[in-house]
C-alpha cells in the first residue's frame, strides 16, 4: 500500500506531447497525478476538464497535473484533441505504473467483478514525496478540491505577529 509522507514511486510513460515524460522531470515542482479508467467516458471527461479549466491556477502554484490510464496515445491524443485538453496525459498500456501505484485492482460493475483502474489522484512535493492521496474519487469538483489542499501546503508561514516585549537585560 503506498501511504501519504512516503516517497512517490519513481515511472516513464510516453506522453500525448510525443516525448516520455519520467516523475524525476518535475522535481522543483509540485505534481498531481491523477488516474482515471477511461477516455472519453462520462466521469472521466468531466474530471479531466474540470482540471484543464483549472490548470493556470495548478501552474499558479508551480504545480503540473496529469492524467494516466492504460488507453494508449492514438485514443489519448484523440479525447485531447475533442475536449482541448491543455496537460499531458500519459499512456500505461502495460500496467506498469497502475500496479505500482496500487490503482489496479478487481472492480465490480452489474454484478461481474473485473480488473481496472481504481480512480485515484496523488499529489506530489517538489522533492517527490506524496503529501496527499484521494481513493476512489467521485469526479464532480474533484479537481476544485485538489487545488484547495495544493494551496494549504503551498501557503508561506509567516512569522506569528504578537505585542513587542521591552525589557531590560538583568546582568
Amino acid at each position: 500500500m503506498i501511504k501519504e509522507n512516503t516517497k512517490a514511486p519513481l515511472f516513464e510513460l510516453p506522453s500525448t506531447n510525443k516525448k516520455n515524460y519520467s516523475l524525476k522531470d518535475s522535481i522543483g515542482k509540485y505534481v498531481v497525478i491523477y488516474f482515471y479508467p477511461k477516455d472519453d467516458t462520462p466521469g472521466c471527461t468531466i474530471e479531466t476538464n474540470d482540471f484543464n479549466k483549472l490548470l493556470s491556477k495548478f501552474k499558479k502554484l508551480e504545480c503540473e497535473v496529469f492524467g494516466i490510464s492504460k488507453d494508449n496515445l492514438k485514443s489519448h491524443d484523440k479525447f485531447r484533441d475533442k475536449y482541448k485538453i491543455k496537460f499531458d496525459l500519459l499512456a500505461d498500456e502495460k500496467i506498469d505504473v497502475l500496479k505500482k501505484y496500487k490503482v489496479w485492482a478487481k472492480k465490480k460493475f452489474m454484478g461481474r467483478e473485473f480488473m481496472g483502474i481504481i480512480r485515484t489522484t496523488f499529489l506530489i512535493d517538489k522533492k517527490g514525496k506524496i503529501l496527499k492521496i484521494w481513493e476512489n474519487v467521485k469526479a464532480k469538483d474533484h479537481a476544485i478540491e485538489v487545488l484547495e489542499t495544493l494551496k494549504v501546503f503551498t501557503k508561506k508561514k509567516a512569522p506569528k505577529k504578537g505585542p513587542i516585549f521591552n525589557y531590560k537585560r538583568e546582568r
